[in-house]
């Protein structure tokens, strides 16, 4: 469904001095500073795959989505989405894909977004008996029917994300881009989108991309991650193998009744505490979980623990301050 090999996006960006002397200048002799977005990117994404792409801010993520839906042309290589080159915005193209920008709407603010509906009804050339059922069909998974009449500008960030999903499903997109879906929203919110999409990938098999930076987003939804940084990839597998790219480590919590000063024990687990030293988060591998376990239980006034996996997200933040983790796990594969 998705293939590019040797994807670049370079931008030239203007560079002004400060000041009024600075702007004078800028009028006869502008300089520019070429940015890297994307560097030699490749991917083969299958059909019906929901794929996370991951990275920190300014890794690319956005840009990589804008190629990929025509919005961006790419400055060098080649990208094909579903026999299609996104540059040159086949109309037939435009119908196959659906694009979800958490930040941005296309939704008409002052009208309701029915009125909307109608609107990319008549661009996508929907039959009115599709349009009624596809509209139904979507309207009760969100929970949305009693919106769909109500002004978009009076509607919750919540039900308006909800109403941004209907308005780029209801064409029956092969491919979507989801890029940021769930962000400013709260956890319920959150939690509610992430189940319309489950069900919707469940229903009707199509691909997705997700970008986001709630992790849960991605547990949630993602079988497979594609790390990228300063705009290369850094990492294209599975969500256990991601997980696992510090080791099989247990992220362990001890809760005391009173403030620890003898930190001995937990020093070689990279402890975590909070403020006042009552509780502690340590970082064990799983072959030393059960000594370490008991030797903490019997020496430290412990009133309740709990062990769990890594949480990805601290997979995440180690590999960004560290990104040659990547380069060593790949290493000790091939070997």
């Amino acid at each position: 469904m998705i293939t590019c090999r040797g994807l670049c996006k370079n931008f030239e960006i203007y560079q002004k001095e400060p000041g009024f002397s600075g702007t004078l200048k800028s009028f006869f002799n502008r300089k520019y500073k070429t940015r890297e977005a994307v560097k030699s990117f490749d991917v083969e994404i299958p059909e019906g795959q929901i794929v996370g792409l991951l990275g920190p801010n300014g890794a690319g993520k956005t840009t990589l989505i804008k190629m990929f839906t025509g919005i961006v042309v790419p400055s060098s290589g080649f990208v094909q989405i579903i026999g299609y080159d996104p540059a040159k915005r086949d109309r037939r193209f435009r119908k196959k894909i659906a694009l979800v920008m958490g930040q941005k709407s296309q939704l008409w603010w002052d009208l309701p977004a029915m009125d909307s509906f109608q609107l990319l009804q008549r661009y996508y050339e929907i039959s009115d008996a599709d349009f009624k059922e596809r509209v139904g069909e979507l309207s009760e998974l969100l929970d949305v029917k009693d919106l769909l009449q109500v002004h978009v500008r009076k509607l919750s960030l919540g039900e308006r994300m909800k109403v941004e999903l209907m308005s780029c499903l209801l064409h029956k997109p092969e491919v979507i881009f989801l890029d940021e879906p769930t962000i400013g929203l709260d956890l319920i919110a959150q939690r509610n989108i992430r189940q319309f999409i489950q069900d919707y990938h469940q229903r009707n098999h199509c691909t997705i991309v997700l970008t986001s930076h709630y992790m849960a987003d991605v547990e949630a939804l993602c079988s497979r991650l594609v790390f990228i940084l300063q705009g290369k990839k850094r990492f294209d597998g599975d969500i256990v193998t991601f997980s696992n790219l510090l080791g099989s480590e247990k992220n362990v919590v001890f809760d005391f009744d009173r403030s620890v000063n003898d930190h001995s024990l937990l020093t070689p687990f990279d402890p975590h505490w909070n403020a006042d030293c009552t509780r502690v988060e340590l970082r064990i591998p799983h072959e030393k979980l059960k000594e370490a376990t008991i030797d903490i239980l019997r020496n430290l006034p412990v009133v309740e623990f709990n062990t769990e996996k890594l949480p990805i997200e601290r997979v995440m933040k180690t590999v960004m301050e560290n990104p040659d983790l990547l380069e060593t796990n790949r290493r000790e594969s091939q070997e």
